[in-house]
């Protein structure tokens, strides 16, 4: 990695939780500068501008979660539903993590990139069609296996656990009460558990 490089992650590293839990849109080149010990002219010559830092930063916290997903529906369970137990268990144990950094990094963005940050808007969809697909992949191989209702809709499914998770999230962060969240989760479970291992006749 070059000095540049090295320059540019430290520059997302040091403001991806800034830009998370103040926003994408409202983080200021002096909050950069504060953040990273660095003078403007250090940070213009290493981006464009605030917006394409704001975009490194996104991709850089979308990537840590895409890692977490995978390696929650990796291959060290042995069955379908054992990975979507681990992926809502995550979830579960680490909530605390979650809110203290700002709250789930593609709900954030998305909520602010909607029409003023298009832009930022096609990575997060990106983001999210990524995770419908890593899920609905899992649930496939499930129906393959002879482990999930083949009668379920394999993306759907995958859609309604993500819509779910976010919107306890969002909850649980307004009302600084994490019930919300473990609410989604006990539905998800229950889809999972009965809905989806409910095997046709």
């Amino acid at each position: 990695m070059s000095k540049a490089e090295k320059t540019k992650q430290f520059i997302i590293e040091k403001t991806a939780t800034l830009f998370n839990t103040k926003g994408y849109i409202s983080t200021s080149l002096s909050d950069i500068t504060q953040a990273t010990g660095l003078t403007k002219g250090s940070i213009y010559g290493n981006f464009e501008n605030k917006d394409q830092v704001a975009i490194e930063v996104y991709k850089y916290n979308a990537g840590l979660l895409s890692k977490i997903m995978s390696h929650s529906l990796g291959d060290q369970y042995s069955t379908s539903k054992e990975k979507l137990h681990a992926f809502v268990d995550f979830y579960r144990k680490n909530w605390r993590s979650v809110f203290s950094n700002g709250g789930c990094p593609l709900m954030n963005a998305a909520t602010e990139a909607d029409d003023s940050f298009p832009a930022l808007k096609k990575h997060v969809q990106m983001s999210f069609s990524l995770w419908t697909e890593k899920i609905t992949k899992v649930i496939i191989q499930g129906q393959k296996n002879d482990e999930l209702n083949t009668l379920m809709n394999a993306e759907e499914s995958a859609s309604l656990f993500i819509m779910l998770i976010e919107g306890g999230i969002l909850l649980s962060k307004t009302m600084d009460d994490e019930k919300y969240l473990n609410q989604a989760l006990d539905k998800i479970k229950k889809m999972i558990d009965h809905e989806l291992t409910i095997l046709p006749s």
